[in-house]
């Protein structure tokens, strides 16, 4: 596994609509194992596999959640508004990058303890309610940072027992994962556009203006799921567990795949032996979500990689999952034909 790759990527800054510094690492990819590199207006970008046939769609976003700059106040302190669904819980106590006319290092403070009577330590925060501290004067914040500006997490990929563990894995595993799918071994039977999209954590909003471009006949998405094994899960048959394989997903609050698709991915992984396993709930959801229902329509679906904490900076992924994505994306090149014969 190019564990340098996938660092870079979850270590790059990508916030919804600002994708730029993720962007510059995957276009080199894409223009390395595709005929041609494509971009739309709204910032993805898509690599396209010219072959006869039918379109197969990979997609994979490149943002990540972040917040958005309201104001600064007089104190210098800057308040914050969320990008993507944040547990407040999550952010505090955190460092954060400020991407102004510079990138500011900064953290999310909040009352010590000592200060805080029984109702304030009794209170669920909002993101709202709480502020960057860039340790800087405020008529020097006044001028680095304005309206609009964003800030996402700060912190490295590194292992964590047989884990990896960081922040941005949902989505840039997903990411690599395509990356990486796109380079398997296999021929492809059909046209294939790998898609990085943007605004994902914000509405699916980049997948469907990709996929309108693409017309494809077959849609995958590919993304992280959470997993139910972590402190507080209730494991037990049919929760999605690390470390078991990919994750085909059926259904969550987004769509419900092709029936046809998730039967193809399943053979797929059970003549090649990899792991897998299935993923449904009724919460959460992917750009499966906008390719499945985007111009005339396509037959979707979404391989996952089980992730521990998604949305928190210490997101956990198992590299054998991933290694499972990988060779199972890979066989989607050479068989996806078959829904559309």
């Amino acid at each position: 596994m190019r564990r340098a790759l996938l660092t870079a990527l979850c270590e790059a800054p990508g916030p919804p609509g600002a994708e730029d510094r993720v962007r510059d690492i995957v276009v080199p990819e894409l223009t390395a194992s595709c005929d041609r590199v494509e971009r739309d207006p709204m910032g993805g970008v898509t690599g396209i596999i010219d072959r006869d046939g039918p379109t197969l769609m990979l997609a994979a976003h490149m943002d990540e959640i972040a917040l958005m700059v309201t104001h600064v106040d007089d104190r210098g302190y800057l308040r914050v508004v969320p990008l993507g669904g944040w547990d407040p819980r999550t952010l505090i106590s955190h460092r954060v990058t400020v991407h102004g006319r510079q990138d500011i290092p900064g953290v999310v403070g909040t009352t010590p303890v000592h200060l805080q009577d029984e109702a304030a330590k009794q209170k669920t925060p909002r993101v709202e309610d709480l502020a960057i501290d860039t340790g800087l004067p405020a008529a020097e914040v006044h001028r680095l940072v304005r309206q609009g500006d964003v800030a996402t997490r700060s912190r490295t990929l590194e292992p964590l027992g047989r884990l990896l563990t960081g922040k941005s894995l949902d989505n840039r595993v997903g990411l690599f994962v395509m990356l990486e799918a796109l380079a398997e071994p296999v021929t492809p039977t059909c046209r294939i556009a790998a898609a990085a999209t943007v605004q994902e954590e914000v509405g699916l909003r980049g997948a469907k203006i990709a996929t309108t471009r693409i017309a494809p006949d077959v849609a995958l998405a590919i993304d992280v799921c959470p997993t139910d094994d972590g402190p507080g899960g209730t494991v037990s048959a049919g929760t999605t567990r690390i470390g078991a394989g990919a994750a085909i997903r059926i259904m969550d609050a987004s769509a419900i795949a092709s029936r046809a698709l998730v039967d193809l991915l399943v053979d797929i992984a059970e003549r090649k032996d990899i792991p897998y396993q299935f993923h449904v709930a009724n919460r959460g959801g992917t750009d499966t979500g906008s390719l499945q229902v985007s111009g005339t329509g396509a037959i979707a679906g979404c391989v996952s990689i089980p992730t521990r904490y998604i949305h928190t900076s210490v997101e956990a992924v198992h590299p054998d999952d991933i290694a499972a994505a990988i060779t199972l994306v890979g066989g989607l090149k050479e068989r996806a034909h078959e829904l559309v014969d």
